[in-house]
């Protein structure tokens, strides 16, 4: 077992990859979806990602996929308990972002006006 320098990296590579967190926020805000109903709510994401991206939660247990043999199928995705288990982290970082994004703009602002390089 290899020792990491930051104990929640694997926590952080699961949940905040670029589109799992919309797609968890969004099934945990507006429950049960069919694909088409997520790719809409979550407007840039193309079919390609949100198939894969599912897939990959679906994986980790985060979200739970039903399918419903009619015609034609439906398959139905919804938060599963352990991705509920989320929602007190995304509710702190919600009010992280209230409280805190205007301070970060103004940093960024005077970090920009400085004439500073983002790298060396």
């Amino acid at each position: 077992m290899t020792v990491q320098a930051c104990p929640i990296t694997p926590v952080v590579d699961i949940v905040f990859s670029r589109w799992t967190t919309p797609i968890l926020w969004t099934l945990h805000a507006s429950g049960r979806q069919r694909f088409v109903e997520l790719q809409r709510r979550i407007e840039t994401i193309t079919p390609k990602v949100l198939t894969q991206r599912l897939r990959q939660l679906e994986r980790d247990g985060l979200v739970t996929r039903t399918y419903h043999p009619s015609v034609p199928p439906r398959v139905e995705y919804e938060i599963s308990e352990l991705g509920l288990s989320l929602a007190p982290l995304f509710q702190q970082l919600a009010h992280w972002a209230d409280d805190h994004l205007d301070e970060v703009d103004k940093a960024r602002h005077s970090y920009d006006e400085a004439g500073r390089p983002l790298s060396s």
